[in-house]
């Protein structure tokens, strides 16, 4: 599919268009399963993102669309995240394993690895409720597709102009203010927002590519690569509180220890390089921004 909107076309039937493919295509993971459990819950939640960052384009002309269809496809993935989390536990494992800086924290994580492993598969394991949480979030999948339809969105180019530039500015800013409380803050909250905030602008760039394709294309692997260090920042955090909370899961006092060090020492270094980064992806203003992009916009469209 193209995952990018066509400004010289209807905005609706772009985005209608989009939202379908995207929903056909996390139902296909979820459904078919050519990988197994884990990687058709993540790649049909990875479309569930993209899902939502798209809707935020029809909040202003179709607030009650958009509360509804976000809500939903949320909960969609939230009724799957048990099984994802269990997963990427294990993928951060394999992370940290990369910064090992002894013998004795290699095997501490790897005693680590072996037990969230056996964490995972207990979870997302044909004794779990894996599948029936599946069944659910395709019937949902099948209700959101049939909203989609019914949506009814204004078909002038002006109107497509100020929603492009209007939800431009408004996450723009939303992403400066993340960025402001983890530079004050540094709670696992404000970098779990920003991580979010970025997600969103990613996307976002990566669905108005046609405007402008090299700088666009600059900014959205610059933004990529913040999303996943962010990513990395974000599961380790997660892991640090599975770690604290279900301690009896790991084999000694020694391994939990170690484990406990290797996390604190590669997020220190992770949040300072997401930090840097941030502040060279964020660097225009969110009015300078946007406005640029309702020019870029108009010009395309017309």
């Amino acid at each position: 599919m193209s995952f990018r909107i066509d400004p010289k076309k209807p905005f609706s039937d772009e985005l209608q268009r989009i939202g379908s493919e995207l929903i056909n295509d996390a139902m296909a993971a979820l459904s078919q399963q050519p990988d197994g459990p884990h990687k058709a819950v993540h790649e049909a939640r990875k479309k569930f993102k993209r899902l939502r960052a798209l809707y935020r384009f029809v909040e202003s002309e179709e607030p009650a669309f958009r509360k509804a269809e976000n809500l939903r496809f949320r909960d969609i993935a939230r009724s799957l995240s048990q099984a994802r989390e269990a997963a990427a536990l294990v993928e951060s494992i394999h992370y940290l394993q990369h910064f090992s800086r002894s013998d004795a924290e290699s095997q501490a994580l790897a005693s680590a690895h072996d037990a969230l492993a056996n964490r995972r598969d207990a979870m997302t394991g044909d004794d779990g409720d894996l599948p029936a949480r599946i069944r659910d979030a395709l019937l949902e999948c099948e209700k959101g597709k049939h909203a989609l339809t019914h949506l009814s969105l204004p078909t002038s180019k002006k109107t497509a102009e100020k929603l492009v530039k209007q939800t431009w500015r408004k996450q723009r800013r939303q992403a400066l203010k993340a960025l402001s409380q983890c530079h004050a803050q540094a709670h696992d909250e404000d970098f779990h927002d920003l991580r979010k905030s970025g997600q969103v602008y990613w996307i976002h760039l990566a669905l108005m590519r046609r405007l402008w394709p090299s700088a666009l294309r600059a900014k959205k692997i610059d933004a990529k690569r913040l999303v996943d260090l962010l990513g990395h920042e974000h599961d380790l955090s997660v892991l640090a509180t599975t770690a604290d909370h279900e301690a009896e899961r790991f084999a000694d006092g020694n391994t939990l220890a170690l484990l406990r060090e290797a996390l604190i020492h590669r997020q220190q270094a992770l949040r300072q390089e997401c930090l840097d980064l941030a502040d060279h992806v964020f660097a225009e203003s969110a009015k300078s921004e946007s406005k640029i992009i309702g020019l870029l916009w108009k010009d395309a469209a017309s």
